[in-house]
């Protein structure tokens, strides 16, 4: 127990170990409530309370830390940084997770009748009219597409019609619809 003691209050744990467990403490809880914010924004009512949970217990324990230790100002900036830190990690893993559905808007001039085809040969449902523009007549085409799916639908538009202009809006939830039919990774299929 003296042993522990002296390890606590050693320079090692005090300027190095503490402020560094702050920051790993606090690059989890802020990932966590980024993907919390992502599930409630998605209606995931099951994970957003879940990752709540974890987010907020984990915060507790750092900052119970920093107020333990008000007088080590390394444990401020390890907070700080935790917390830019963690923002960016959790962009980029909600980025990687591409959790829900996205509606695509494609605003092409001319040749849609091409774009069309390849868009429904590749399995994406979409509704499309013709539509006035600024200056000229223009085809206005919809499709509800898998997060997942954004860069295929995106490599679609480009290589076929690379003059058109397109946005990408999140959909909280859908009906019905036409999705591409996934193919099970070799490790799912039957027999292996």
């Amino acid at each position: 127990m003296v042993l522990l003691n002296t390890f606590y209050d050693s320079t090692l744990f005090t300027y190095l170990i503490l402020p560094g467990l702050i920051f790993i403490s606090r690059i989890f809880d802020v990932t966590i409530g980024t993907l919390r914010i992502v599930m409630v924004s998605k209606g995931q009512k099951l994970w957003a309370p879940f990752l709540g949970f974890f987010e907020v217990l984990i915060w507790l324990i750092a900052i119970s830390k920093i107020f333990q230790n008000l007088d080590n100002w390394l444990c401020y900036i390890t907070y700080a940084a935790g917390f830019a830190t963690g923002n960016y990690i959790g962009l980029l893993l909600e980025e990687k997770l591409a959790v829900g559905i996205v509606k695509i808007q494609i605003i092409a001039r001319k040749k849609t009748g091409k774009l069309i085809k390849n868009l429904t040969d590749a399995g994406y449902g979409i509704t499309y009219h013709e539509a006035q523009g600024s200056n000229e007549t223009v085809n206005i085409i919809y499709s509800i597409i898998n997060r997942k799916e954004i860069s295929k639908v995106e490599d679609i538009v480009k290589t076929t019609n690379p003059k058109a202009f397109y946005s990408i809006e999140d959909v909280k939830s859908v009906n019905q619809g036409i999705f591409p039919e996934r193919t099970p990774s070799s490790r799912w299929r039957k027999g292996k």
